[in-house]
């Protein structure tokens, strides 16, 4: 192949290619990183953790449906991507150029999909996927940008030979991908065991002085009569408290008549939290005065903020006109709903603190204080059912959990 470039200026790009290379493999392996970690922790202690605000959150990426293909994550195919690039630029070949051409335009088209997808749909942007993004389209540009003339038909030429054996190298990479991933679920039985006994480690903490009055699940007029007490400190614009909501909702099915579960309001809007003045999401602080204004109307316009997610957090308008449809706008002005929910947000300084970057125990959402155990974070379904499962049988004895749970769990 004749190039029509300088030698220079063909090695200059062919290292503008390798860098493009090293970024996509090096963003794919931290993506692959964070899907287990986020998805499998190994403790209730090293969970993911990559929530700047509620827009740049890699943990609603890693969560969603499309972080995985069969249970293959989708950083394994951006590895293979970067790989298959950097050789092109170590090894340069005619074939294997027009191969990578191909592959970087198909690429480029996945990436703007996945952008797309995770902006309009999800609603966030996951930093370590962007990277991945950048990377992508530099390699695109700097393919363009070299080669023969009439270069640009090769992004359609790509080499059968080479085609297939990438094809093949990466089938069965993905195969030990999943795998490894159905070997990460299945271990998780051990450390849902884990899970539990590191719930019994953590230090008992006082209930806050102020149990909100705004209940999500209601098993016992009392809020400590229920076998499993949840003070769910939470952000109603806060993806990860969502993802919660949607675990307790769950299981409420299995423990029915066994928890009680109290929406601790904890917006992360310096305008009305003064405990931990953050401003992660914009418009928390008139969602929680509109959810508080009339108890009775609680339950019903919470699930209407998860259900309508991405417009509750993003158009001020529409929070407006949920406010007017259920008669509720005095709540943007009336001093009482602000005060309650100020009082339910100072509990959070009842609580020693829990990071030398923050004064107060209550720092983050959500934050569950679990039968007066205090439980940052998400954990993987299986996790927090364990737990449950031992509170239960704490309570109300029975069948020792340890000793059934290889037999029953899942």
């Amino acid at each position: 192949m004749q190039f029509a470039h300088a030698p220079e200026q063909r090695f200059g790009r062919r290292a503008l290619s390798f860098l493009s290379a090293a970024g996509m493999v090096a963003a794919s392996v931290i993506t692959v990183g964070h899907f287990f970690a986020a998805n499998f922790p190994e403790s209730i202690f090293s969970g993911s953790v990559c929530d700047i605000n509620a827009f740049f959150n890699c943990d609603s990426s890693a969560y969603s449906s499309i972080a995985q293909i069969a249970g293959i994550p989708l950083g394994y195919f951006g590895v293979m991507v970067g790989g298959l690039v950097a050789l092109g630029a170590l090894f340069p070949s005619a074939a294997l150029e027009r191969t990578n051409k191909s592959i970087a335009l198909l690429n480029v088209i996945g990436v703007i999909t996945l952008f797309l997808v995770s902006v309009f749909v999800l609603g966030s942007l996951c930093l370590y996927c962007t990277g991945y993004y950048l990377f992508s389209i530099l390699s695109l540009v700097v393919y363009r940008g070299y080669g023969s003339p009439g270069a640009r038909a090769a992004f359609l030429r790509p080499s059968v030979l080479h085609l297939a054996a990438f094809g093949v190298v990466t089938g069965a990479g993905a195969w030990g991908m999943r795998l490894y991933h159905e070997a990460r679920k299945d271990a998780q039985t051990g450390v849902a065991m884990k899970a539990v006994s590191e719930y019994y480690s953590l230090p008992q903490v006082p209930t806050p002085s102020l149990v909100s009055p705004f209940w999500t699940v209601r098993s016992a007029e009392r809020f400590e009569d229920a076998p499993i007490q949840v003070i769910d400190y939470a952000d109603p614009l806060c993806p990860d408290c969502r993802f919660l909501a949607e675990q307790l909702k769950e299981l409420e099915q299995e423990f029915a008549g066994k928890m009680n579960v109290a929406f601790q309001f904890f917006p992360l809007e310096a305008s009305c939290n003064h405990v931990v003045p953050k401003d992660l999401h914009p418009g928390a602080c008139e969602m929680s005065w509109i959810l508080a204004h009339d108890p009775a109307l609680f339950p019903a316009l919470l699930d209407t903020v998860w259900a309508n997610f991405q417009a509750a957090k993003r158009d001020p308008d529409w929070r407006l006109q949920l406010a007017r449809r259920h008669g509720v706008e005095a709540a943007l002005t009336d001093p009482a709903t602000q005060a309650l929910v100020g009082r339910i947000i100072d509990t959070g300084t009842e609580y020693e603190r829990t990071s030398e970057r923050f004064p107060q125990g209550i720092r983050s959402t959500p934050t569950m204080i679990l039968n007066n155990r205090m439980v940052i974070g998400t954990m993987p379904h299986g996790q927090l059912r364990a737990i449950f499962r031992a509170l239960l049988e704490e309570r109300e004895g029975g069948a020792k959990f340890m000793e059934d749970w290889v037999k029953t769990g899942s």
